[in-house]
C-alpha cells in the first residue's frame, strides 16, 4: 500500500486552518518547499538527550521521490491504509558521534480531517504506537554511517497522527554499527528515567523523539506561514 520517499523540493500548508480548503491545500503543496526546509541538513537538539543532554544530528541522505509501495511492514501499512498515501518523504540522520542513526518520515495522506482524527483516536485507544509489529521501516544510505540501517536494526520509534494537516510524522532509530536489536522499545517508553533496555540506555528513544519533534515543529511552522501568506 505504502512506500517511497522524497527529494527535490516540497512543501506543506494548512496548519490550524480548520475544515475545508486549508486542510485540503496542505496535501497538494508538499512539492513547493525545499528539502532543506522540511529536513534540515543539521538539527540541534538542545536538552533532547538523556538527562537533558544536548544532541546534534546530521542528515546523511533523503530518499528518492517515489510512491508508497513497500515503505512499511504489512501490519503498519494495513493500519495506515484508511488514510491513503499522497506522498511519503523520508530522510536519515546520524548523531555527531556517528553511533546512532534515525530515519524520519512524513506521510502526506489522502484523508480528510475526520478520518485523520479517527485514525489518531484508534492509535491512542489501542496503543498502536507501542506495538513492535507497527514500527516504521528505516531508510539506509549507502556510503554513510547509516548504510547498515535495516529492519533488524530498528531499536526505538515514534508515530504521530497529526490532525491539523493531513500528515503522519514518524521516526525510527538504531545503532550505526549494524547490530541487531532483539527488544525494540517505543520512544515514549525508552525516554522514561530508569529504563534499562538497550534502546533506552543508548538514548535511541531520545533520538527518535527528538528528531520527530523538531521535524514536526518545522512542518507546522511552515504550514502556518504559508496559510498566513494566503490570507
Amino acid at each position: 500500500m505504502l512506500g517511497g520517499a522524497a527529494a527535490g523540493t516540497w512543501l506543506v500548508d494548512g496548519s490550524d486552518a480548520g475544515p475545508g480548503a486549508g486542510f485540503a491545500r496542505a496535501r497538494s503543496l508538499w512539492h513547493e518547499i525545499p528539502v532543506d526546509t522540511l529536513f534540515p541538513r543539521t538539527i540541534e537538539g538542545g536538552g533532547a538527550g538523556p538527562g537533558g543532554a544536548d544532541r546534534h544530528w546530521i542528515r546523511v541522505g533523503a530518499a528518492p521521490d517515489d510512491d508508497c509501495t513497500g515503505a512499511f511492514d504489512p501490519a503498519l501499512a494495513a493500519v495506515l491504509a484508511p488514510a491513503g498515501c499522497a506522498r511519503l518523504l523520508r530522510a536519515t540522520y546520524v548523531d555527531e558521534t556517528s553511533s546512532s542513526v534515525t530515519t524520519v518520515g512524513m506521510l502526506f495522506t489522502e484523508a480528510d480531517e475526520r478520518a485523520m482524527r479517527a485514525l489518531r483516536e484508534r492509535f491512542d485507544r489501542d496503543g498502536l504506537h507501542r506495538r513492535t509489529d507497527l514500527m516504521p521501516r528505516p531508510y539506509a544510505v549507502r556510503g554513510t554511517a547509516a548504510a547498515r540501517f535495516g529492519d533488524a536494526q530498528r531499536a526505538s520509534w515514534t508515530v504521530r497522527l497529526l490532525t491539523d494537516v493531513p500528515v503522519v510524522v514518524y521516526a525510527v532509530s538504531g545503532f550505526a554499527d549494524g547490530r541487531t536489536v532483539s527488544g525494540p522499545q517505543a520512544a515514549d517508553e525508552a525516554v522514561v528515567e530508569g529504563q534499562t533496555a538497550a534502546p533506552a540506555q543508548a538514548g535511541l528513544g531520545h533520538d527518535a523523539r527528538g528528531i520527530a519533534d523538531r521535524v514536526e515543529r518545522g512542518l507546522r511552522r511552515t504550514a502556518a506561514e504559508e496559510a498566513e501568506q494566503d490570507r
